[in-house]
């Protein structure tokens, strides 16, 4: 008898069933959006405080594979001449670096407006 359950929110909890993650993966893989053209996204670029006088900025709005989202965000860091990452589905930018990806993301096309900050 194999059993599974499901938490409200949805994560497993429990499973008897040694190919049920292995269906579960499958089926999220599938629902992963495939990457809109530059043309068709809506950024918005934010300007956050981390403590003391750190800023960051963060550009939110991206649709499409995470692969997608990392490679981007590796070209604006290169760009930049600054770190950051990938995090929640936003990358993250070290510095206040608005004006300069804004130049960036527009001359790639995609339609971007600076939002915060």
């Amino acid at each position: 008898m194999n059993k599974s359950k499901k938490s409200s929110s949805g994560s497993l909890v429990y499973s008897t069933n040694a190919d049920y993650l292995k269906k579960i993966q499958e089926e999220q893989q599938e629902q992963e959006l495939d990457t809109l053209p530059p043309s068709q996204q809506q950024l918005k670029i934010f300007l956050d405080r981390i403590g003391g006088n750190k800023f960051v900025s963060r550009i939110s709005g991206f649709i499409g594979k995470t692969e997608d989202l990392e490679a981007l965000a590796k070209y604006l860091k290169n760009k930049c001449a600054t770190g950051g990452n990938v995090k929640d589905g936003e990358i993250l930018i070290q510095g206040n670096q608005r004006e300069k990806l804004q130049n960036i993301l527009i001359q790639m096309g995609y339609k971007v407006k600076l939002a915060g900050g």
